[in-house]
């Protein structure tokens, strides 16, 4: 009687079980030695490893925002959970934080096991690109809310650092320079605006300066600068990182500089990938608006001494990092 019930009201109670299987079967790729319970609990379990002398927890969350509806549109959900794993992580690591688990919530007017899998198999291999464990996350199934096929993704995850080793600019000095990590893209960021600019029936047309479809262009993933930013942290000392996000580079990266520092952008330091000057011409944009809503080819940037520039530049090449130096603090 009760799953009559359920039926009723758009809830599949078979079907969900199935889906929180195959979650529990994916996330397993993602699991270490920290994970003390499997997906399915009320709550999952982490143990922090005893090397910290200091531990300090660094949290974030974040979604993927109207980005959605593209991959709606055209029918593509490969990229998104990436993009929902790389927002957090990414976040996490401009404190020089390792990220250590990830929790997705997902909720959907009725599941579809297409999307679904592809979505979730995005979020498994963000996770491994970032090296942490997806441990549990919600699913939900709100009709009322979302209609049949709507849909939304929120991510919360947490990292670990050492007290005295935590970056958060306060370091930072006049005479530093500031060097920027390419991005691979529009990453999640000015979506509402470009769907203003670019209708539908242009989604799927091919861009020769793209060399693909505006819609593959658009929906390329977040770049996940996990891996890079703590290999370059254990061989220099990084006094500020930012990420790139909404509010592009003349938003975010004052985030981090101490009152009465100001940032000094170097025009035309870096290469603009082509998606960003097709999108100043169609809508006829500013470039200063520009700086302040997309990121412009730039998904990272870090503050360092300027002795510093040769080496880490150099480490970043290694490493098949494009880097550029895009700036320096002034008073």
């Amino acid at each position: 009687m009760a799953n009559l019930t359920y039926k009723k009201a758009g809830v599949d109670i078979g079907q969900a079980g199935k889906f929180i299987e195959k979650v529990s079967s994916l996330a397993k790729r993602t699991k270490n030695l920290s994970v003390l319970s499997g997906i399915g609990k009320f709550a999952a379990c982490f143990e922090l490893e005893r090397k910290y002398k200091k531990p300090v927890l660094v949290s974030s969350t974040d979604g993927v925002g109207t980005k959605i509806l593209l991959a709606e549109e055209l029918e593509k959900f490969d990229t998104i959970g990436i993009d929902l794993v790389a927002m957090v992580v990414n976040d996490i690591i401009t404190t020089g934080a390792k990220p250590l688990f990830f929790l997705d919530y997902f909720a959907v007017g009725r599941l579809k096991e297409k999307r679904d899998d592809e979505i979730l198999r995005g979020i498994v291999e963000g996770c491994s690109l970032s090296g942490c464990s997806l441990i549990g996350g919600e699913t939900a199934q709100l009709a009322s809310i979302y209609g049949k096929d709507g849909f939304d993704l929120g991510g919360f995850g947490v990292g670990v650092a050492e007290k005295e080793k935590i970056i958060d600019g306060r370091k930072i000095k006049v005479g530093d320079k500031v060097i920027g990590l390419a991005s691979n893209g529009l990453h999640s960021n000015g979506y509402s605006l470009v769907r203003k600019i670019f209708p539908k029936r242009e989604w799927k047309i091919y861009i020769p300066s793209l060399k693909k479809t505006l819609g593959q262009e658009l929906l390329k993933p977040t770049r996940i600068y996990v891996k890079t930013i703590l290999s370059l942290s254990k061989k220099f000392p990084l006094k500020g990182i930012a990420h790139i996000t909404g509010g592009g580079l003349l938003g975010n990266i004052p985030r981090i500089l101490p009152k009465g520092k100001k940032l000094a952008i170097k025009e035309g330091n870096w290469n603009i990938p082509p998606i960003f000057n097709l999108i100043k011409k169609k809508g006829k944009i500013s470039k200063k608006e520009m700086l302040a809503t997309f990121n412009l080819g730039i998904g990272m940037a870090i503050i360092i001494e300027e002795k510093r520039v040769k080496g880490v530049m150099n480490a970043l090449s290694k490493m098949k990092i494009s880097s550029f130096l895009i700036g320096e603090i002034k008073e």
